[in-house]
């Protein structure tokens, strides 16, 4: 299991070939209370940079973009009716999507925990 992050403030946890997606704890507190979350269902087959899903939270509107490659092969379900789990719990129970790895040398481009760490200061 290892852990990713994009400069777009997004984390993702590598488990075999599927990737777990959601924004980082640095993020959410940025947004305030989410309030609002939308899977783009339409995207199942998404390249890195894609908008993904949508975040609504009191201040703001936000797209959740594909840190890599991939398909989706799950939405968390919890999120429907408790979008406040991505604000209460980031990096945890407030994942957002499963995503199946297509191009895994992607990973290599993304930050680790001590580079993103820097780049939030």
């Amino acid at each position: 299991m290892t852990l990713y992050f994009t400069k777009e403030h997004e984390w993702l946890r590598v488990e075999g070939d599927v990737a777990i997606v959601g924004i980082t704890k640095h993020a959410a507190e940025e947004l305030g209370e989410i309030v609002f979350f939308e899977l783009n269902v339409s995207a199942e087959d998404v390249q890195q940079g894609d908008s993904v899903a949508v975040v609504e939270s009191v201040k703001a509107a936000s797209d959740v973009y594909a840190p890599v490659d991939g398909v989706i092969v799950e939405g968390n379900p919890d999120l429907a009716n408790n979008p406040e789990l991505i604000s209460s719990d980031p990096e945890g129970n407030g994942w957002m999507l499963k995503l199946r790895l297509t191009n895994e040398s992607q990973l290599a481009g993304l930050l680790d925990a001590d580079a993103y760490a820097a780049l939030i200061g």
